[in-house]
């Protein structure tokens, strides 16, 4: 069973810090800027009409159908090997209407995605006798961030924290360089362009931590994340992604 841990109090982060409550970085991300971001988003879709990722419905970047048919996909608790991770597990494989819907959550602003593929994440969850202190999101470059307008694994982390009790903190790990994006990479390449990409905070220290990403392909991501915080004295690092290739 999980020990589920009710969220401890909130120390205070630093100015260049990523917040706890939000996860994100301030000194390149101000709340003015996702405020822009937002409206900028908000006035594009006035203009072009978003339409359902995966049926084409005008007015939805994800309709209730196809919401209703990702509920009801299969849950396949895939256990994934990750150097660097005590164990990592993920929802099902990237293919069809999972592969779709992370697509849409990730990239076209279905934010409306984050509650049913964290249920998923939940269920997954709990298939492990995993003792976890903390959650942690995969962190995003404080830019690709401003202009994405959110962090989906932060998104993600954030739920299943409300739902487990599990305490978030989004202050905990940040890149401290931007990336290439993975998925336009070979997998020796992933490697390299995420290398010593992330650092982490202090606060591990005899900690288990749990990374929550939305995909996992090679694990590069997740093993640089592991990396990072080991450094700083995490007892044990777990991983989990709604989808594995």
């Amino acid at each position: 069973m999980l020990e589920l841990k009710l969220a401890g109090a909130q120390e205070e982060a630093g100015k260049t810090r990523v917040t706890a409550a939000l996860g994100y970085h301030e000194s390149g991300y101000s709340r003015i800027e996702r405020r822009v971001s937002r409206a900028a988003n908000w006035l594009l879709d006035l203009i072009f009409p978003p339409t359902c990722a995966n049926c084409g419905r005008l007015d939805f970047r994800f309709c209730a159908s196809c919401l209703r048919e990702l509920e009801g996909a299969p849950i396949v608790a895939a256990a994934w090997r990750v150097d660097g991770l005590d164990e990592m597990r993920a929802t099902g494989k990237h293919d069809q209407i999972l592969r779709i819907a992370v697509g849409a959550f990730k990239y076209q602003g279905a934010t409306e995605l984050t509650a049913p593929l964290a249920a998923r994440l939940i269920t997954t969850l709990r298939t492990g006798n995993w003792r976890i202190d903390a959650i942690a999101p995969v962190p995003l470059f404080a830019d690709r961030e401003a202009e994405r307008g959110y962090n989906q694994s932060a998104l993600l982390s954030q739920n299943l924290a409300s739902e487990t009790g599990f305490r978030f903190r989004g202050d905990w790990l940040w890149r401290v360089r931007d990336t290439s994006q993975q998925a336009r990479l070979s997998p020796n390449d992933r490697r390299e362009n995420v290398k010593d990409a992330f650092a982490a905070a202090a606060d591990v220290r005899g900690l288990s931590i749990l990374l929550v990403d939305d995909v996992v392909t090679t694990g590069s991501t997740l093993r640089e994340c592991a990396i990072a915080l080991r450094a700083k004295g995490a007892s044990a690092v777990y991983g989990i992604a709604v989808s594995h290739a």
